[in-house]
């Protein structure tokens, strides 16, 4: 900003357009004649008069107020520079380039959950993008009472709300408190449109929030590790199936297909021996039951020789007998 005597010319420009500032106002006595007016890329110069807003430049360049600028203003069309008067108005210069900061939580939200009393106290990082929407409402809310406004100031009403909003996008809505990151971009979705509806009643839109990352307790975090962990080992055969598959397919030259090869070499030894112990349990049943059908077939074969009935008269015959009991024939 070039500030001079009042008997020279001023110099109006932003020369310190950082990328964190979304606005800065220039601020004199008043606009001398033969001024000049400096608009940088990335800078809209809005002309206020009375805290009104008289003219927005847009275009990047040099220009000279008198001239240039004054013909196009609201209601100073016909302003002339006297010999020692000058115009005594303000230039506004908007940051016009959307901005992107990161965000966290201050302090750990106690989120309602079943089980939990004190509610689950968790935190919340990620980013959101800003740029000025709104000119005039900008200056009756803002810029009216200040000469300046950063993306930090920004971000400290963003943040004075984000409890509720996380609060009613995470309870109100019934997300798995203990899987938040596979809702993160849906929760985002949420309290972006909330916060643009509060930031644009000062000018502001907020164009982008994310949620990057949901942080647990300690006692949560290795619960779910260890919970993890059991999945994995929960279905040894299954992990057998695939280590001896990989031992098959090459995967035994690394150090990982040695350990997979072991894997699946216990595993078949412990099958092969199961499916032995079976086959000899099966063999000596079979061995008995064979021994046992062989005495009957035995025994059945020596009944067998001997009639039961007489020849000559049909008589039945005792076991053993030499002669029909009946008839007294011999019995051959």
């Amino acid at each position: 900003m070039g500030l001079f005597g009042k008997e020279f010319a001023n110099v109006v420009e932003w020369e310190q357009n950082d990328e964190r500032t979304l606005f800065w106002k220039w601020k004199n006595q008043e606009i001398k004649k033969g001024s000049k007016l400096i608009i940088r890329p990335g800078q809209d110069a809005v002309f206020l008069y009375n805290g009104r807003v008289e003219g927005v430049f847009r275009d990047e360049g040099r220009y000279d107020i008198e001239s240039e600028i004054i013909p196009f203003l609201s209601t100073l069309k016909g302003f002339r520079f006297g010999f020692n008067s000058g115009l005594r108005a303000e230039v506004l210069f908007v940051n016009t380039k959307e901005i992107t900061d990161r965000w966290g939580t201050k302090n750990a939200i106690s989120i309602p959950a079943a089980g939990l009393p004190g509610g689950l106290p968790i935190r919340a990082f990620g980013t959101f993008s800003c740029r000025v929407g709104d000119y005039q409402t900008l200056i009756d809310r803002i810029a009216g009472v200040r000469d300046v406004f950063t993306v930090d100031d920004l971000r400290e009403r963003i943040i004075s709300g984000l409890d509720q909003l996380l609060m009613k996008h995470i309870a109100g809505e019934g997300k798995d408190m203990f899987n938040l990151q596979a809702s993160a971009a849906e929760i985002s979705r949420g309290i972006q449109q909330d916060l643009d509806y509060e930031t644009i009643k000062y000018g502001i839109e907020i164009t982008a929030f994310a949620v990057s990352s949901f942080s647990y307790p300690e006692e949560v975090q290795k619960m779910q590790e260890k919970a993890a962990a059991q999945g994995m080992i929960g279905d040894v055969n299954k992990y057998q199936q695939i280590a001896f598959g990989d031992s098959l397919s090459g995967g035994g030259g690394s150090a990982a297909g040695s350990a997979a090869g072991a894997m699946a070499g216990i595993g078949a030894g412990m099958a092969m021996a199961q499916q032995f112990a079976g086959n000899v349990a099966g063999g000596a049943g079979n061995a008995q039951n064979g021994a046992a059908a062989g005495g009957a077939g035995a025994a059945g074969a020596g009944q067998g020789a001997s009639p039961k009935f007489c020849s000559n008269c049909g008589a039945p015959l005792s076991p053993g007998a030499k002669f029909c009991s009946e008839c007294g024939a011999k019995i051959s």
